[in-house]
């Protein structure tokens, strides 16, 4: 479906907040001026993200909120070495590739190269947005305690989880905080909603994947497994079952990143989308987490907005309702209980 063909006139293009995004290549590790050990990630390739902004007015207010959007560009478009001999698709290859990442939402993950495509598009659209966020907190805010009262980010499934290493290389690697510092920025930053119940359903990446793709990312993960596990021999000595469930790392399947288990960690709140899909979520699902930490689950059920899909989708009965209890349910859709005095009368039914 290509709709934006002929582009898309609520969509703004800022191509001069380009933002860089590695992949792949290895970490180097050596001591600061200070003698601290400090870890650089030298990505192998980078690719360019290119922020769309769409606005989303509210309703009755002055307030406009903004969807940021991604594309992703290719760092070095065009070859001429390789087009001057002849290799013309070769020439723009590396083009090919990088859009790729933003060419389709979730590709199809049912073979090796499937599945890279989709951790570099997770990762990507992760990168580009946390760089946007941070840049936005730092026009108004040096202060890094101040980022999780600023900033709230919501981990809708598992498919965002890497944002969780991402923020910790950010805090640590470049900014220059340490680990315990850091740590706690994250987990005052993050909150997990899961969506999934059956456990063999939970998103995991091969290992060795994550080691081609993100190798500082990896190194991260471990250092947050192995920092939790310590918590976890504490609190249930001598549990070794438990530790190798709670483990971030799932070693017993050709060795995998557990993601709902890095979410559940790293989050400050973990919920379900139903009253019966949470508590089966914190009994079952995430059990050990729940009795871990049971002061992280909670519920929020999913909803709708009702001024989309009543006010604007059903006129008829919305004029009918405001003529029977008035224009405050719009705002307050609470007020819609008023309704139920009119349970009893034919008449109103009839309309209805």
């Amino acid at each position: 479906d290509a709709w934006l063909l002929h582009g898309n006139p609520w969509e703004f293009i800022h191509s001069d907040d380009m933002i860089e995004v590695g992949f792949g290549g290895y970490t180097e590790h050596a001591p600061d001026s200070s003698g601290r050990l400090r870890t650089r990630w030298v990505p192998g390739q980078k690719v360019l993200g290119e922020p769309c902004t769409m606005l989303a007015p509210g309703y009755g207010t002055n307030t406009v909120n903004i969807l940021r959007l991604w594309r992703a560009r290719a760092a070095e478009e065009f070859d001429f070495q390789m087009f001057d001999t002849g290799n013309y698709v070769q020439a723009v290859q590396q083009k090919i590739f990088s859009e790729n990442i933003s060419k389709v939402l979730y590709p199809n993950d049912g073979t090796p190269q499937g599945r890279e495509l989709r951790l570099r598009q997770q990762y990507f659209f992760v990168a580009c947005s946390l760089r946007d966020i941070i840049r936005r907190f730092r026009l108004r805010n040096q202060d890094w305690n101040a980022f999780p009262d600023k900033v709230a980010i919501q981990l809708n499934d598992t498919h965002p989880v890497i944002a969780i290493p991402e923020l910790m290389r950010i805090l640590v690697d470049e900014e220059g905080l340490k680990w315990e510092q850091a740590w706690d920025i994250t987990q005052g930053t993050f909150a997990y909603t899961c969506h999934t119940l059956l456990p063999e359903a939970l998103e995991r990446w091969p290992v060795s994947l994550f080691e081609y793709l993100l190798p500082r990312h990896l190194e991260i993960i471990y250092e947050i497994n192995h920092r939790f596990l310590a918590q976890v021999r504490a609190r249930f000595p001598g549990d070794n079952a438990r530790v190798a469930r709670m483990s971030l790392i799932d070693e017993n399947d050709g060795r995998q990143v557990r993601m709902a288990n890095l979410a559940s960690v790293g989050s400050f709140a973990i919920n379900g989308v139903a009253e019966l899909q949470s508590r089966l979520l914190r009994e079952y699902t995430l059990a050990d987490f729940g009795e871990m930490f049971p002061e992280k689950f909670q519920n929020k059920t999913n909803g709708v907005s009702p001024r989309r899909f009543l006010l604007l989708s059903n006129p008829r009965l919305c004029n009918l309702i405001t003529e029977a209890i008035g224009e405050g349910w719009i705002n307050e859709l609470d007020r819609l209980r008023e309704l139920e005095k009119y349970v009893d009368d034919p008449a109103f039914r009839q309309r209805w």
